[in-house]
């Protein structure tokens, strides 16, 4: 009875147990992607019972009860726990992780885990980006990371940035933008014809991470090419098995921000019939005659409201050992200028197969773009600030598209206007824009093929071989319909006009070979590389301009250029028990653009950091997450010069170059083109610019908040720098030599906080805060007390008139004006300035009373960004503070109330603005600092919002609908349209529109 009774309380037992027990089901899938993760670990916790997915990212496990608690967990992914609370399916999305993606860090030639990293390195993620920003992969980091300024060129279709890390270290004979490498490959160092920004050619949503080398540790691999930052793009790659289908759509509605804020007709005209009334000199009543009677605004006549489409289809997986990605975009961008547009195809290819288990790793990257820019006039938004308002439009047609009035165009019979200026200086702004074709197609390619071979015999020793080539091709036509005044003298009837053909090729051949050693033996590890690098440019083209008959050929031309630059380099990063490392860092670079004996520099660096967090003292401190104390010292250098030096590629040996057609020298009764000296210095070398940087990263409260405090400084000797030479030294006056130093000093903070951090709701704030100043500290060879300095900063208005300079203690670019005097009222005296040698009076031409009016450069900027995540909705915003910039505003400083009428050429009127009118200068005034102005800002650079839906027709669908709006707000005191203005000298350039996007994101 005894057994029995045990074996039926036995049963019974495990009946009960039996039936507690639950069978949980479900799905386990990326947040916002759909796609399914195998090998996913799914334990009940508290115990050893647990599964993992399939390859469609399906499991099935049983738990012991209801009340159990499921613990989610992959390797990147952060850890979820769900309670099982009723029968059924449970699926799961998991979030990507974005602290363990950021343990291995891209650098040059390679990664390292991010407790090895010793420079200043700043990465930017996918995860991190602005959603829906589709036309400039620049605009992905503006703001987004310190040290770093991004100033968008203009507001045209396809137009570039000025890229500046920590300041830029040259002057101005050599370039300070950045070195840019593509999956391994540095693209061409030199301006793409017919292409405002090369980078155009590579479409946003290929990218996959950002990496911006700051100092000299981080970026001395890469030498001569490093003094102004690198910035390293990687591209999206396959990496399931399971295919992936990624569609993109965005409509996208751009309007001006603001308009010059000009006169109109009807006050036009009762201003200058008041001057005429009171006498003003040049205005008398045959001028008055000449006023039309239209209220024309001529600015929004040019400008519209444009709508741009961008699509992009992407296919990822994998196809036994190759993971792939291929992708198709397309961009049709439509400016708010009239005209202007640029239709871009791209498609990318990454193929990344495994051979030899797995110690060959192949890596082939392959980009394509076919771009149509119509760049229209640009000058036309500077023509239609300064148009006369009572015109109208046009008065008549002929064959020529309408008569447009008042000038630009001829008379019925071809014959030029009698009322109108018979000259190219002011000019109908709509004309400018209908009767100009400046259009240009470019074909690029881009790619590398990358072998990465593990040698069987000795795992820890790799061998990299990269070829790369970038070559582009560019038609381009620069027309002007027939009767146009701007071109020709002989611009009547058929034959006038202009036909401009312009052709351009540029070729980038690489070849990198190197070897990597990376082992770790008990507390240390090594990790070892040396190699060699070979790059080659050629660039040649074609330029054809004549007027339509071809009876008057203007230039009739071609070029072509070569430059080579070859290198070694090596590296040792050494670490002792995750707490010391140490870096050290050398390239040898030889470059043709120097003479034999200057070819080569070497450029080494050295750099130390210490997680003090892995320290036994602070092993109790569960609040410290990280914290680490980096130095590095380096030296890079600066090859690069800037196309603004004449010659870039051949400045140090004795060259001749033939005249252009019509620029003949007279022997007797015949006419010769001539051979023409270019300036040159044999002894021509490099800039060095040597750093030293102190950084500090720390983690606290597991992360949650993460920051990176920098302070550094830079100084860089044998400036390439374009300074005037003697009068018949030769046919220039000015001449690219070594000469001066520059001292930069810079503070840096970065902070990431993950506020909240729950199922359902997600909060990230990030900010970063920059300070950098530059001081030229020598200018000359020889120290003269009093040479002010090299002026620089070309203003519009009167002949070679500058307004900035380069000075010894003095941030380059800096104003160079004289101090305005004001009337008790508080209004400008005309032609009064301070004396600052003392006392006040008339200066005129004195240049000794000029001074330092500040620099373009902002002293203080700050960035913030944020992203909240609520259920399926998302809002991420970002925006930036510029603080102390000044610029000068060019456009007023043009506008004087004797520049109302002009007397020559048939006469003509121009308008003017209402503040010009109210200082009431009657001559221009170009060196009053009146006309430099704080451009101190606050720009809300983008604001999205968006709302996913899953698991859509049976599971197969995730799709996003997102609004986004670009250049949201601006927020300053600065009266022109923009503050944000390249070189701090407003000249009315094409402004920055407001764009409102709408997008639309499916996954397969």
């Amino acid at each position: 009875m005894k057994k029995l009774l045990l074996f039926f309380s036995f049963v019974f037992v495990t009946a009960l147990a039996t039936n507690a027990q639950v069978i949980v089901k479900g799905h386990i899938t990326e947040k916002g992607q759909g796609t399914g993760i195998p090998g996913v670990a799914i334990l009940e916790k508290g115990t050893t019972n647990g599964t993992v997915t399939d390859f469609d990212g399906d499991y099935s496990l049983s738990v012991s009860n209801r009340e159990a608690t499921l613990v989610i967990s992959y390797i990147g992914y952060l850890t979820k726990e769900i309670n099982v609370s009723t029968l059924g399916r449970i699926d799961v999305e998991l979030e990507v992780d974005l602290q363990t993606l950021e343990e291995v860090v891209v650098i040059g030639y390679g990664e390292v885990e991010k407790t090895d990293v010793t420079g200043a390195v700043s990465t930017l993620g996918d995860t991190d980006f602005i959603q829906g920003v589709t036309t400039s992969p620049q605009d992905l980091l503006t703001g987004k990371i310190a040290g770093v300024n991004i100033t968008r060129n203009t507001g045209a279709p396809g137009s570039g940035s000025t890229i500046r890390i920590r300041g830029g270290s040259s002057l101005g004979g050599a370039t300070n933008d950045p070195l840019i490498v593509i999956d391994g490959f540095p693209v061409d160092d030199g301006d793409v014809s017919g292409l405002s920004n090369p980078l155009n050619t590579l479409n946003p949503s290929d990218i996959e991470s950002f990496t911006v080398l700051k100092d000299a540790s981080a970026a001395a691999i890469y030498g001569s090419r490093a003094s102004n930052g690198v910035i390293l793009i990687t591209t999206k790659k396959g990496t399931t098995d399971k295919m992936k289908v990624t569609f993109d759509n965005q409509v996208s509605i751009s309007t001006p921000t603001k308009y010059v804020d000009n006169l109109s007709g009807d006050e036009y005209r009762t201003l200058v019939k008041g001057l005429s009334d009171n006498g003003f000199s040049g205005i008398d009543a045959n001028a008055i005659k000449k006023l039309g009677s239209e209220n024309t605004d001529w600015q929004k006549e040019i400008f519209r409201n444009s709508v741009s489409y961008a699509t992009n289809l992407s296919l990822s997986g994998k196809v036994k050992n190759a993971p792939y990605r291929v992708s198709y975009g397309y961009n049709d961008e439509n400016g708010i200028l009239k005209t202007t547009s640029t239709k871009r195809h791209t498609v990318s290819l990454n193929i990344n197969p495994k051979f030899f288990d797995e110690h060959l790793a192949v890596n082939v990257n392959a980009k394509g773009t076919a771009a149509n820019t119509n760049f229209g006039d640009p000058g036309a938004v500077g023509m239609a600030v300064d148009y006369d308002p009572t015109q109208p439009v046009r008065n008549g047609s002929n064959k020529y598209k309408g008569f447009f009035a008042y000038t630009s165009s001829t008379l019925a019979d071809g014959s030029i206007d009698p009322e109108g200026p018979a000259n190219t200086f002011i000019t109908n702004p709509v004309s400018m824009l209908e009767l100009r074709e400046n259009i240009a197609d470019v074909k690029r390619f881009t790619g590398n093929v990358q072998l990465d071979y593990k040698f069987h015999f000795l795992e820890d020793l790799k061998a990299n071989l990269n070829l790369g080539m970038d070559n582009t091709n560019t038609d381009g036509v620069d027309n002007a319909k027939p009767g146009t005044t701007w071109t020709y003298r002989d611009y009547t009837g058929e034959e006038g006009g202009r036909l401009l053909d312009y052709t351009s090729k540029t070729e980038s051949k690489l070849l990198e070979f190197f070897l990597n050693y990376n082992k770790s033996f008990g507390k240390h590890s090594v990790d070892v590389i040396g190699g060699y690098s070979w790059q080659h440019w050629k660039r040649s083209g074609t330029t054809f301009d004549r007027n339509t008959a071809g009876d008057q050929i203007i230039q009739d031309s071609q070029y072509m250029n070569e430059n080579y630059l070859v290198s070694m380099f090596g590296r040792m990063i050494y670490s002792f028990d995750k707490r010391y490392v140490v870096t050290a860092t050398v390239r040898r670079d030889g470059s043709s653009r120097f003479a034999e004996g200057n070819q080569w520099g070497t450029f080494p660096s050295l750099a130390f950091a210490w997680n003090i967090n892995n320290e036994a003292f602070l092993s109790n401190v569960d609040q410290l997450t990280s914290l680490k104390l980096r130095v590095g010292y380096g030296i890079t250098g600066q090859q690069g010069l800037s196309p603004n030096v004449g010659d870039p590629y051949y400045p140090a040996i004795p060259k001749y170059r033939r005249s252009i057609e019509g620029a003949y020298y007279q022997f007797g009764n015949e006419f010769y083109n001539t051979l023409r000296p270019s300036p040159y210095d044999a002894n021509l070398k490099w800039e060095e610019t040597t750093t030293i940087n102190l950084g500090v990263d720390f983690g606290l409260w597991d992360d949650k908040l993460t920051g990176t405090i920098e302070g550094y400084q830079k100084e860089t000797d044998d400036l390439l720098n374009r300074v005037p030479i003697a009068d018949g030294s030769n046919f220039s006056n000015y001449l690219v030599t070594n000469v001066g130093t520059m001292e930069i000093k810079g503070l840096e903070v970065t902070l990431m906080g993950r506020l909240i951090s729950r199922n359902d709701l997600t909060w990230s704030l990030g900010g970063n805060f920059t300070y950098n100043t530059r001081e030229i500290t020598k200018l000359n060879k020889v120290d003269n007390p009093e040479d002010p300095g090299v002026p620089t900063g070309a203003i519009s208005g009167g002949q070679g008139n500058m307004v900035q300079i380069h000075s010894v203690g003095q941030s380059p670019n800096s104003f160079y004006v004289f101090q305005q005097v004001y009337n008790e009222a508080g209004k400008p005296v005309e032609g009064l300035y301070a004396n600052r040698t003392g006392g006040t009076g008339e200066v005129g031409s004195n240049e000794f009373n000029k001074y330092h009016a500040n620099n373009p450069n902002p002293e203080f900027l700050i960035g913030l960004n944020t992203r909240v995540s609520y259920k399926n909705f998302d809002f991420s915003m970002s925006g930036r503070w510029s603080i102390g910039n000044k610029v000068y505003n060019n456009g007023l400083a043009n506008n004087s109330l004797s520049g109302l009428y002009q007397s020559a050429a048939n006469g003509y009127f121009t308008n003017i603005r209402k503040e010009a009118v109210d200082i009431g200068f009657v001559n221009p005034q170009y060196w009053s600092d009146m006309y430099v102005q704080d451009a101190s800002f606050f720009k809300l650079d983008n604001v999205s919002l968006g709302y996913t839906l899953t698991k859509l027709f049976n599971n197969k669908i995730d799709a996003r609908m997102s609004f986004t709006i670009q250049n949201a707000l601006v927020v300053t005191d600065y009266e022109g349209i923009d503050p944000e203005v390249g070189y701090g000298i407003d000249n009315n350039i094409y402004p920055v529109p407001r764009t409102y996007q709408f997008g639309l994101n499916l996954n397969f």
